[in-house]
């Protein structure tokens, strides 16, 4: 080999001395587990929280997508549409029920049994699943004894098929996980509930950690087969943990995805298309009144509420409207203030505090909605009586003096402009003239008081 030959494999072996061995995939890129806070009753938020979380996940190809979970409970709907994703997820999901004193209640223990794993923290609990229905017919004050004792019936047939069907659904879920179905279905039909290390001995969770390192540390080498049929064997110990916290759009949800909230919107709206039409042209109550009523009628949409309670909460709108142009003695308003408290407290019934309203909030919200409505209200009659002051229509009775009078042209100053007049007698510059009549641009007068003096 020559010289120059030689040189050059010297340089090469250099080059890959100093490069070292090419880096092995596993060495390239450390497992990932994706942790997703859900702090907080379960709504149409959490649910697009969690799909874009295990979408994320998904996507950076994690080993485990964590929720950590403390939870009263919250939407059947939204629960469902969270569970249909955890099943279909291409990523092992574990739900952590943490940090200690956390509980996975009512849809919290739906969405625990759904998981590929179930994990708890020391001093936490779940079950207390026992559905609770909205707008179930129920007995009234004013029924006769027969139609109470149907609609007795009817709402007892109502709940026995909503909690046999949340019973059946639950136990599914924990045959398809290996969990305890027994207590699944006492969660459901007697509301049972466990802590964790009582869960843990009865089976229905897999393991109990202290935080998400020991969770991990504990899952490392598990073998968990997807709903797919995929099997994933699970390399957790070294995971890096990245944490997905809620963005702008899901706290626009959340925030939206509040009876409160909803309501408010939604009496906003009315309040600025009924000012909007008692003051037309202004234009930005009309604008911001649509805006914030159609937010109010999607969070509507959103949440489990009663209709008839939304139809009485109109109504009582309406009538309250109504009390600030009809004479009607203070009937209509005290009507709407009592269509509107029982609008309120018909439109949600869950058994869950932030899904409810409060009665002194109802009350107060009906008091300051009759008190804003009829004072624009008589604001609105008041300018409706009031005499013009532009315009067309507020020159009868203006008065003038004449400035000039030439070979029949007279002319006057009214309101700072000079103006072409016509009267039936004789007009002199200084004469004082009101106006009668307009006919185009020219003002029909009559004298109106003696001379004036004709500034120049």
């Amino acid at each position: 080999m020559s010289r120059t030959g030689l040189i050059a494999c010297g340089m090469l072996l250099g080059i890959l001395a100093f490069a070292g061995p090419a880096p092995s995939p596993a060495m390239a890129a450390a497992p990932k587990a994706v942790v997703l806070q859900v702090d907080g009753i379960i709504s149409p938020a959490t649910s697009d929280f969690i799909a874009r979380g295990l979408a994320q996940a998904a996507q950076e190809d994690a080993m485990l997508a964590v929720i950590e979970l403390d939870t009263p409970g919250g939407l059947d709907t939204s629960m469902r549409s969270i569970i249909r994703q955890i099943l279909a997820s291409p990523v092992p999901v574990a739900t952590f029920v943490s940090p200690g004193g956390a509980r996975a209640a009512s849809a919290g223990t739906f969405i625990l049994y759904a998981s590929h794993i179930a994990a708890m923290t020391p001093a936490s609990n779940l079950g207390a699943a026992s559905p609770v229905s909205i707008g179930m017919p129920g007995s009234g004050a004013g029924d006769k004894p027969d139609a109470q004792a149907d609609k007795k019936t009817a709402g007892d047939t109502m709940s026995h098929k909503v909690t046999n069907d949340a019973a059946a659904y639950i136990r599914s879920l924990a045959q398809l996980r290996g969990r305890n179905a027994d207590f699944a279905e006492k969660a459901v039909l007697e509301a049972s509930s466990l802590s964790a290390q009582e869960a843990l001995k009865a089976g229905a969770i897999d393991l109990v950690a202290a935080n998400v390192q020991e969770l991990l540390q504990k899952v490392d080498g598990r073998t968990v087969k997807l709903d797919s049929g995929k099997t994933v064997r699970l390399e957790t110990a070294d995971a890096t943990i990245v944490h997905l916290v809620p963005d702008w759009r899901n706290q626009v949800l959340a925030l939206l995805a509040n009876p409160q909230i909803a309501l408010i919107l939604m009496m906003v709206g009315i309040y600025g298309l009924f000012f909007e039409l008692t003051s037309p042209g202004i234009a930005l109550p009309g604008v911001a009144g649509l805006i914030c009523l159609l937010l109010g009628l999607y969070a509507f949409q959103m949440l489990p509420v009663n209709w008839a309670g939304v139809a009485l909460i109109a109504a009582g709108a309406a009538m309250m409207i109504g009390e600030a142009f009809l004479p009607s003695f203070g009937v209509l308003g005290i009507g709407g203030i009592i269509a509107f408290v029982l609008g309120g407290l018909f439109l949600t019934d869950t058994g869950i505090p932030e899904f409810d309203l409060s009665i002194p909030f109802v009350i107060g919200l009906a008091v300051a909605s009759a008190a804003l409505i009829m004072l624009i209200g008589a604001m609105a009659a008041r300018a409706h009586k009031s005499k013009v002051v532009s315009g067309r229509e507020e020159m009868p009775g203006m008065e003038g003096v004449v400035t000039s009078a030439v070979d029949g042209m007279v002319y006057a100053e009214l309101h700072g402009e000079s103006w072409r007049v016509r009267c039936n007698e004789p007009l002199s510059p200084g004469d004082r003239v009101r106006v009668v009549a307009m006919d185009g641009l020219t003002l029909q007068v009559t004298r109106a008081g003696p001379a004036a003096a004709i500034r120049h």
